[in-house]
């Protein structure tokens, strides 16, 4: 940091006599640059930093091998340009990968940086020999040094001599580069560089040619192969990155008093975080190739034994599916509304019944009152003892 930053950002108060001293000066003391060292690390000793106890963690600034005295106070054993405490880690450290017990991880990126720097030496040449081709460097006589000359196509260059010897302009050396073999070696490390950043796994389905003939089961497979690859990366996203991130702005809110009181319902509980980042559906959305498999085998041994269906609770596969799938909640009615439905159904079938019921005995009714069974009787008149 400059001079002029350190003070702006500190306080003239915090910083060191010497860069107080320049500060005072002015002109072009104010841009020299100064290191300014920082450091994150656990609040272990308190009392030496004087930082609150309940601060978990503690932050520091200082002036690399500047004085141990700040200008606006007595000498302090440690002259820090600033510190303070904080609740929770407020740094955020992903990895995506680890290597033993190695403290910092490492990256496709760094994995992929050798092909990286073949692929741009390698591009670097072909452009060379592609200029050197098309516009080599050329030889001239030194009668045509100081003459006009002119290297345009269908341009025309008049010198002497040329009937008694060869005068004119050459190329050094003849270039042929084979543009196809650099070519293909070009497209080699490119698909190198593609493997080493997993783009195979992220780009599943958009690897398939435009005619193959891809089922659904072969889709979903790959797509469960791919996320069986990333799991790891994607558990370290979630424990390294998204879970602090967001524990810690849900405690700055809690401590700000920005949230609201919790409901009764879940005062006290624990807060289980579902994640609706793109590879978070992804990896849900691969669960639900067990869902459909399982409910293709019921449906087919229900045709045998429709008692098979008793063993699967259909309301809550269809709610499982839809979770998995990040469908809209209220795309799938709740099981009060579920309840009101079906007894509405039964009562209209329970309905339906009796008046199907009702017309089949009056059409009996009918058919008795039409039977004659003598004696001036009919047969309703004979079974209820009515009439005469």
């Amino acid at each position: 940091m400059t001079v002029a930053q350190c003070v702006e950002e500190f306080g003239e108060e915090n910083v060191s006599p010497s860069i107080y001293r320049l500060w005072k000066e002015g002109a072009a003391n104010l841009t020299r640059e100064l290191i300014v060292a920082h450091a994150i690390e656990p609040n272990d000793d308190h009392r030496k930093f004087e930082i609150p106890e309940h601060f978990k963690y503690r932050e520091v600034y200082w002036e690399w091998g500047g004085s141990t005295s700040p200008q606006g106070g007595a000498a302090s054993p440690v002259g820090f340009l600033r510190k303070r405490g904080f609740y929770e880690a407020p740094h955020i450290a992903v990895r995506w990968d680890l290597v033993s017990n190695d403290a910092y991880g490492r990256s496709p990126g760094m994995d992929a940086l050798p092909d990286i720097k073949q692929l741009q030496q390698e591009t670097r040449r072909k452009a060379q020999a592609i200029d050197k081709h098309v516009n080599p460097p050329l030889v001239a006589d030194i009668q045509l040094k100081n003459q006009p000359a002119s290297l345009l196509p269908g341009g025309v260059t008049y010198i002497a001599g040329m009937t008694t010897g060869k005068v004119g302009f050459a190329p050094v050396y003849t270039v042929q580069p084979e543009l196809q073999g650099i070519t293909e070696d070009i497209n080699e490390i490119r698909e190198r560089i593609k493997e080493t950043f997993f783009n195979n796994l992220f780009l599943t389905i958009s690897q398939f040619e435009p005619t193959s003939h891809v089922s659904a089961t072969e889709i979903d497979a790959r797509r469960a192969e791919a996320l069986v690859m990333l799991g790891p990366v994607l558990e370290r996203i979630q424990d390294e990155l998204l879970s602090p991130t967001i524990e810690r702005t849900f405690a700055i809110m809690s401590r700000a008093r920005i949230l609201p009181p919790a409901p009764a319902e879940i005062f006290g509980a624990n807060i289980n975080i579902e994640y609706v980042s793109m590879l978070a559906s992804a990896q849900a959305a691969a669960a639900t190739s067990g869902i459909e498999r399982l409910l293709q085998i019921a449906g087919g041994l229900a045709g045998v034994d429709p008692a098979v269906m008793d063993n699967i609770d259909i309301d809550f596969a269809l709610d499982k599916y839809s979770s998995l799938m990040n469908n809209d909640p209220r795309l799938i009615r709740s099981p009060e509304q579920l309840v009101a439905i079906r007894q509405q159904r039964q009562q209209q079938q329970a309905q339906q019944q009796q008046a199907e019921m009702a017309e089949k005995m009056a059409a009996g009714a009918k058919t008795l009152s039409e039977t004659d069974v003598g004696g001036g009787k009919n047969a309703l008149q004979s079974m209820t003892g009515v009439g005469g």
